[in-house]
């Protein structure tokens, strides 16, 4: 598992080369503003997996993705049966 370190946006602005030699390192920095995420910065090999992992999350169940392009559009535009 992946070490994760939490820095404040003020710690991450005054040591941004400590914090950047970790990600460098392996680990991910969430970054956070009164005490709610507002970013993440990741190695970038494991960015193609975060992007995969959180893509796969979506569709879990047995959905054909082309129904559920199909019900977000008709929940975008507005469109009934």
């Amino acid at each position: 598992m992946a070490n994760i370190i939490m820095a404040t946006a003020t710690q991450m602005q005054n040591n941004f080369g400590k914090y950047l030699s970790m990600v460098q390192g392996g680990s991910e920095v969430i970054v956070t503003r009164n005490g709610k995420e507002i970013g993440r910065f990741i190695p970038k090999e494991k960015s193609v997996s975060y992007l995969t992992d959180s893509l796969a999350g979506i569709l879990k169940q047995d959905i054909d993705p082309d129904m559920a392009k199909m019900d977000r559009l008709k929940d975008k535009y507005e469109i009934t049966d």
